[in-house]
């Protein structure tokens, strides 16, 4: 059955209101469960999915006072919190997450991770953490995986069990067996555009000091730079920090695999990469995005992760004029950097020596952020140089070594590069 569009669907706010139109029944709210999933009340739930099938039939219009009607016209004692807690699972079946709505509602989760109906987990905060059961059956989680996937114009079945889907800032990917050995698998990273400016990173204790002074002369004297880490250490948020430090009058063109990056700046325009249809036409990748962004004028062209062959265009533009521009690479150390360009650059026929020249003449620095016991932090500053021997190398220039910032190497060489004049750590 196809679900309908419920883009406007009612807010909670809305919800509230429309109990007032509603005949609720008087009674003690459902208390959640003491691991703080939700309520597996078998008579709730079966509520709350005869009023879901009422909406996707059409016997039910997805307004807060219809909304309240059926679900105070279930019969069921709830009261007005308990009445507002079931219209909140209806709209989470609807267009939510369904039964992950809770933890989607938590604002330091970054990552849900389903590996089967009772085993969940969350990533946040306090880092990784397992929670109680939240589905009755893999069933359960196959229908919100093939809901979510279909929602964001793509399939779910036995023909494509693994599929990737960008929905209302989430990316999902989904995983069915048995492809996947544990039932239906699903991973869902939470995007939180949040803006940070330098200072409140170093008072995060995110960015040493004298880092953030280097990284503020180096955004001024327009070096290209990538910044590089492992999964969840913080790249994007930097790299939207250190472009709300361009210039106002400078144009920042951004090419995305998924809009994540957010920056402070007034004159920011992206492109988003789009998956094919299910006949696989319409693809739009990032090599392709990257060389449309190239006719849009930019002052700094920035591509928000460099995971394949559109590195060979990024590296061209840079050395063709387009200064200031920037990126992020997964990579788990600095010195891992070189090795993963060349990875990347394969992808797109780059030999190793041409892409050591390339990126050595294209790229200037290169910022490595960590997540550690202390927290997400800039762990080091380096020049991307050409070494002895012809290969591409990183030389460091600062580093912190958990809570002290020291000069290295490069320093010389970047202070010039940067016109510092500060006496320095």
């Amino acid at each position: 059955m196809k679900e309908p569009d419920l883009q406007g669907q009612p807010t909670r706010r809305e919800l509230r209101a429309g109990l007032g139109a509603a005949t609720l029944h008087r009674g003690a709210p459902p208390r959640p469960a003491a691991d703080g999933t939700r309520d597996r009340d078998p008579a709730a739930a079966s509520m709350v999915e005869s009023v879901r099938r009422a909406v996707l039939a059409g016997n039910v219009q997805a307004t807060g006072a219809a909304l309240a009607d059926a679900v105070g016209s279930s019969g069921r004692l709830l009261g007005s919190e308990g009445t507002l807690s079931a219209l909140d699972q209806v709209r989470a079946e609807l267009k939510g997450l369904g039964p992950l709505e809770y933890l989607l509602a938590q604002e330091s989760t970054t990552d849900i991770l389903v590996n089967g109906p009772s085993d969940v987990w969350v990533d946040g905060a306090a880092g990784l953490q397992r929670v109680g059961p939240v589905f009755a059956d893999d069933a359960e989680v196959r229908a919100l995986a093939v809901r979510l996937v279909a929602a964001g114009g793509r399939r779910l079945d036995d023909g494509s069990p693994a599929v990737d889907v960008r929905l209302d800032g989430l990316r999902i990917h989904a995983v069915l067996p048995p492809i996947s050995t544990a039932g239906t698998l699903l991973s869902i990273r939470i995007r939180r555009p949040l803006q940070f400016s330098l200072p409140e990173l170093v008072d995060r204790r995110t960015v040493a000091p004298m880092m953030a002074l280097a990284l503020t002369l180096m955004m001024r004297r327009r070096l290209n730079f990538l910044i590089s880490g492992a999964t969840g250490t913080g790249k994007t948020t930097l790299l939207s920090t250190l472009l709300g430090l361009a210039g106002e009058r400078e144009r920042v063109v951004l090419v995305e695999d998924a809009a994540e990056l957010d920056p402070a700046h007034p004159h920011t325009v992206g492109l988003q990469s789009r998956h094919g249809n299910l006949e696989g036409a319409g693809v739009l990748d990032l090599t392709e995005l990257v060389r449309q962004a190239l006719r849009m004028r930019p002052d700094r062209l920035v591509v928000g992760e460099c995971r394949g062959a559109e590195v060979r265009e990024l590296l061209a533009a840079m050395n063709t004029g387009h200064d200031g521009g920037g990126g992020t690479i997964h990579a788990n150390s600095a010195d891992a950097v070189p090795a993963r360009l060349a990875a990347l650059a394969a992808l797109a026929g780059l030999s190793p020596e041409a892409l050591a020249l390339q990126a050595a003449s294209a790229l200037d620095v290169l910022v490595h952020v960590v997540r550690d016991v202390v927290g997400r932090r800039v762990e080091s500053i380096g020049l991307l140089e050409l070494g002895p021997g012809g290969g591409l190398l990183v030389r460091p220039v600062l580093v912190d070594a958990g809570g002290e910032c020291r000069r290295a190497s490069g320093w010389d060489d970047f202070a010039l590069r940067v016109g510092w004049t500060g006496d320095g750590p």
